[in-house]
């Protein structure tokens, strides 16, 4: 059972020593230091952090935003850690999934975001529905305008390729495919 420590710096300017000594501080062995932005999980040092956690490990870090900045993928994450048998601990913070506060703001941190999720939800859902109302068109404007889907049709039954009339058109040859199967 180890204790892994992670430190995340985001600019190339910044230096990750003061995390590196906190997780030294408390018995981090290994520790993975990365220089990546936060805002995806994506980062080379994480993956192989990640990959090296087992059952009754515990990932530290100084600060929780060291692990994400997004609530939702922060509580993915740790979503995938508690099913891996994986703890989590912040130093900043005071979080420790081994104990009974740690695991209540972990779920509290997963019903806001699963909160945030319904609200951005909702409000998409308003957006669209009043958009229509007013009569505008959702979505991506058609590549093909009615003219064209009838001269794709045409060209089409006069025996020309599909890359040809995608040339012709200026558009791919998916979207003849597609404008000249439809009735």
């Amino acid at each position: 059972m180890s204790n892994t420590g992670y430190a995340r710096v985001s600019a190339s300017d910044q230096d990750p020593a003061a995390q590196i000594a906190a997780l030294q501080a408390v018995g981090c062995e290994p520790i993975y230091v990365e220089q990546a932005s936060g805002a995806t999980m994506q980062r080379p040092q994480w993956a192989a952090c990640n990959k090296g956690l087992g059952r009754g490990d515990t990932l530290t870090v100084v600060r929780i935003d060291r692990l994400g900045r997004s609530l939702a993928e922060l509580v993915s994450t740790l979503d995938d850690l508690a099913a891996r048998g994986v703890h989590f601990r912040s130093l900043t913070e005071g979080i420790d999934t081994r104990t009974a506060l740690g695991r209540l703001f972990y779920q509290l941190a997963a019903a806001f975001a699963e909160y945030e999720r319904s609200l951005i939800s909702e409000r998409t859902r308003a957006g669209l529905d009043n958009a229509r109302g007013v009569g505008r068109r959702i979505g991506r404007p058609p590549a093909l305008t009615p003219e064209q889907r009838t001269i794709a049709r045409q060209l089409r039954t006069q025996g020309k390729s599909v890359a040809v009339i995608a040339r012709i058109l200026g558009v791919s040859p998916s979207t003849i495919r597609r404008a000249t199967t439809r009735c």
